[in-house]
């Protein structure tokens, strides 16, 4: 049995060394600790009778920790052990710099990591890292792997089998400008042209940026046409793209899971400072915390325009402008194992959105026509022509999309959330596309208006997960995000409230989470990264302080999930009686002007073709 000698530089700390030993000891090492205020010539003198193949020494105090660290090393190299015995320092006093200038084989900063320890013991080449360095072995997650999509309740897959023929059935022979620009942008991107064009351009690119042109609206004709910038917008400076591809280039990627136990759920995390420099930070301060994936949120000007824009652009309202070089410089700046997802689900460029985020390297989409005519604006006919073609785009990328639900925004109660969101996953499922439905865990405006979460904010959130697992053989993706700006009825965030959401989602065995930050709900301006990290913290610390215990579902619990069962299929009942989805989502079968939804404005009178 190999030994390892456990030594507290330190007149009174051991914990450390209790706790590797006890790890050790468990990895099938002989681990031999000493006592605290252990000075270093005891240190080498029971190295030199045990023989260990290291010496692991941990330091809290911060006086003369140089000093003594160092005496260490001196006598180790005098006495010989440097030949056959590695050196490890950790513990609250260290740095990765002081490891180093003092001479140890490897250092410890950070809360244990017993994979980097067992990696130094074994010889491989740790270096002076941070305990959390292991990015490069993380493999990319796929949330959709091992699930069916078998229906397990019969009725509601006979009702949703007629939708979605209804659906299909309304769209045919239909198109839009949202639909040909998306053409056009492929072609383009096939060709590698830009609208933006050069003096002298070819008679494709001219005939390509034209026709792209007169499917657009005046604001986004005049920045192609003379160079106008929309309100608010300005070119990002080539010398700030410059500066965070440097930073990139000397900053060390470091990663240490949110989880404490298990795989799942995977964690995400939404940015869209409007910036794409400050998005890149931010996702680089979340990929060092422990995401696993982030998702791109774009302004909802935006999603008001016919037509997108080129090139490096950041602005000052929400979300962040949805370019192919602002998506590229993004998806470069994030680690390979990261998961993104590009958000499509609503306004005029829903198909063109899934051309540009396949082209910049995105995992995820979202797309939910519902959710978008009603909660997002868009007029129904428009959305339902653009989804059907996206989810036919996201089918031929093979791009799994996700499903948000709506009732985060306004009053609208679950069931009716959820018979929207199983039309869109049974809609894409029918055209080969795979979809993740995102039941929100909130304490929503419905909730507030009418009372289901008087008395605890547990029993409603388990019911609506629930009913997902009765349903449908599918992942379940609490979002976007759990909680958002819905802890309280002023609508407040907190770091904690996002945690415990967070906690509860993972006792119920959800597949992902998206969390939000503690000023995202409130701020007026970006999001701090200081805001970020406290979220992020505190949902590490309820996962720790939860473990693998799970909840067992109460009675109340289990009425609340019979109910919205009962209450989606009756929906789904009455939309198959209706015979028209789109008359359905326009006379508020899916949620009406009580729950707070109204059907969208924007992009109305624009379908053309079929029969309307």
């Amino acid at each position: 049995m190999k030994k390892v000698l456990l030594a507290p530089l330190d007149p009174v700390h051991d914990n450390a060394v209790k706790l590797l030993k006890r790890k050790l000891s468990e990895a099938g090492y002989d681990a031999i600790a000493m006592r605290p205020g252990t000075t270093s010539e005891e240190v080498i003198e029971k190295a030199l009778e045990e023989r260990p193949i290291a010496i692991l020494v941990s330091r809290t105090l911060g006086y003369k920790v140089a000093e003594t660290l160092g005496r260490l090393v001196d006598l180790a190299e005098a006495s010989g052990l440097r030949e056959m015995t590695r050196l490890g320092v950790g513990g609250m006093a260290i740095t990765k710099e002081t490891g180093g200038e003092l001479g140890f084989d490897a250092c410890f900063t950070g809360e244990l990591n017993m994979t980097e320890v067992l990696a130094f013991l074994e010889g491989k080449p740790v270096g002076l890292q941070t305990a959390g360095n292991a990015v490069a072995e993380r493999q990319k997650p796929n949330i959709v792997q091992g699930f069916t999509y078998a229906f397990k309740d019969k009725e509601i897959e006979t009702l949703l089998d007629g939708i979605v023929d209804q659906i299909l059935e309304w769209v045919k022979g239909k198109t839009s400008p949202g639909i040909e620009r998306a053409k056009l942008r492929a072609e383009m991107l096939a060709e590698g042209i830009s609208l933006r064009s050069p003096a002298k351009v070819s008679l494709t690119q001219q005939r390509l940026r034209e026709q792209y042109l007169a499917l657009c609206d005046d604001t986004i004709r005049a920045f192609y046409l003379t160079d106008k910038l929309p309100a608010g917008v300005r070119w990002l400076a080539a010398a700030e793209i410059e500066a965070m591809e440097n930073l990139l280039g000397s900053a060390k990627a470091r990663y240490s899971p949110l989880r404490h136990v298990g795989e799942k759920p995977l964690f995400f995390s939404q940015y869209g400072t409007g910036c794409p420099v400050m998005d890149v930070m931010h996702i680089k301060v979340a990929e060092a915390w422990g995401v696993d994936g982030v998702l791109h949120f774009d302004p909802s000007w935006g999603a008001q325009c016919e037509g997108l824009l080129e090139g490096y652009l950041s602005h000052e309202h929400d979300g962040t402008i949805l370019t192919l070089e602002n998506l590229k410089f993004i998806r470069h700046a994030q680690e390979p194992a990261t998961l993104w997802n590009v958000r499509g689900h609503r306004g005029l460029n829903t198909p063109e959105t899934q051309v540009l985020g396949h082209a910049a390297g995105a995992d995820l989409f979202k797309i939910n026509i519902p959710y978008g005519s009603t909660a997002g604006g868009t007029d129904p006919q428009r959305l339902t022509v653009d989804g059907v073609y996206s989810l036919r785009l996201a089918a031929e990328y093979g791009i799994p999309f996700d499903i948000p639900g709506n009732d985060e925004l306004s009053g609208v109660p679950p069931f009716k959330t959820f018979a929207g969101i199983l039309i869109m996953v049974a809609l894409g499922l029918k055209l080969g596309a795979k979809p993740i439905p995102k039941p929100l865990l909130c304490y929503s405006p419905y909730m507030t208006i009418y009372g289901r979460m008087d008395d605890n904010m547990i029993d409603m959130n388990i019911a609506k997960l629930m009913v997902w697992r009765e349903i449908v053989d599918a992942p379940v993706w609490p979002g976007e995000p759990v909680g958002f700006m819905t802890h309280s009825p002023e609508r407040v965030q907190s770091s904690m409230m996002t945690a415990v959401h967070a906690a509860l989602a993972s006792s119920m065995g959800v597949d992902a989470v998206t969390i939000a930050s503690s000023d995202e709900a409130y701020s007026k301006g970006p999001i701090s990264a200081a805001a970020r990290v406290d979220t992020l913290r505190a949902v590490r610390d309820a996962l720790r302080f939860q473990g693998s215990v799970q909840l067992t579902p109460t009675p109340r619990a289990l009425t609340l999930a019979d109910e919205i069962h009962d209450g989606i299929c009756e929906v789904l009942k009455t939309v198959a009686e209706r015979g028209d989805f789109v008359a359905s989502i326009c006379e508020g079968l899916l949620g009406n002007e009580e729950d707070g939804l109204y059907p969208g404005r924007i992009g109305a009178g624009t379908v053309s073709g079929g029969r309307l």
